[in-house]
């Protein structure tokens, strides 16, 4: 069966998923008539509480369960169909890896499972150790790892095959925020390459950063859809930001507003977020060793 749209990935046609117990009765209906397409060249973020069906549809998306009804496209292929794992790379939340084998030695494993050339193996295993930044631990067993070095020896994993397709399912779980920015930057990297990415993740920030669309599942039903911008854009509001903007000129602004029939919700200086701050901190120590002068508390409101 052949996609409608040459640029369609993933297509979920009333896609539905039933668990039964062991007299064939029902326990748990995990999706209900799941509708949506992924496009070639996008990030999309698969949202939703526990329980709401994320990781199910990512495993009838691998062909790992079956649905109950409707069908899951992917390339055009039922996604059944064996074959089109090769053009597939998978992250799960859990990397299961063999941790007496080394970072080399991992992807060289996983090289030989889609049989590629020794030469190809090798120069690709190299190339991806340094792009997920583990040059300098390539050689320890994975046993040594922390886990943020496991998710990223786990990204190389996925990528191994050069997949057109790579779904990431909590990819920064266990990262720092420096690990959660390096892992973040290599994800908007794999779209630049022409790559699309499904990714799974609770971590609301970290979706609104890097997807270009979102759908929300609660309860194996599809919520929300959409544009990430589009979403969270509040069409009722209007926010001006202006630098060296005196007292007296803010009240000017404000009066005028209000008799032109506004109302001023508020003024106040914008913030930055903990992340932001957290990386800078570390980038301007890292730049300047040494004790950071820290700001006088008395002197905050």
């Amino acid at each position: 069966m052949v996609s409608p749209a040459a640029n369609v990935v993933i297509e979920a046609r009333n896609l539905s998923k039933v668990y039964r117990d062991f007299w064939g009765r029902q326990k748990v209906r995990a999706l209900r008539a799941l509708d949506l397409t992924v496009e070639k060249g996008e990030i999309f973020g698969l949202l939703g509480p526990n329980g709401s069906g994320k990781s199910t549809t990512i495993k009838i998306l691998l062909g790992l369960l079956f649905p109950t009804g409707g069908e899951a496209l992917i390339f055009g292929q039922e996604a059944t169909q064996v074959s089109k794992n090769d053009r597939i790379g998978y992250l799960p939340e859990e990397s299961y890896l063999y941790r007496f084998l080394n970072a080399f030695e991992t992807l060289d494993f996983y090289g030989r499972l889609f049989n590629m050339p020794a030469g190809e193996r090798r120069d690709r295993s190299k190339q991806l150790i340094e792009t997920v930044g583990l040059s300098a631990a390539a050689r320890r067993p994975l046993k040594e790892y922390s886990k943020g070095m496991t998710r990223r020896i786990g990204l190389a994993q996925a990528l191994i095959n050069d997949p057109d397709l790579i779904l990431l399912d909590e990819p920064t779980s266990g990262l720092d925020p420096i690990g959660t920015k390096d892992m973040k930057n290599m994800i908007v990297g794999l779209k630049e390459q022409g790559k699309t990415v499904v990714l799974c993740s609770h971590l609301l920030a970290d979706v609104q950063d890097v997807c270009d669309r979102i759908a929300i599942l609660h309860q194996g039903e599809l919520k929300e859809l959409g544009r990430v911008d589009a979403l969270l854009r509040k069409r009722d509001l209007t926010q001006i930001q202006s630098t060296q903007l005196s007292p007296e000129v803010e009240k000017e602004v404000c009066d005028l507003i209000r008799a032109r029939g506004g109302q001023v919700l508020s003024t106040e200086n914008p913030t930055s977020t903990l992340e932001d701050l957290f990386l800078s901190i570390v980038q301007e120590s890292e730049a300047k060793p040494g004790k950071r002068a820290m700001p006088d508390e008395t002197n905050r409101e």
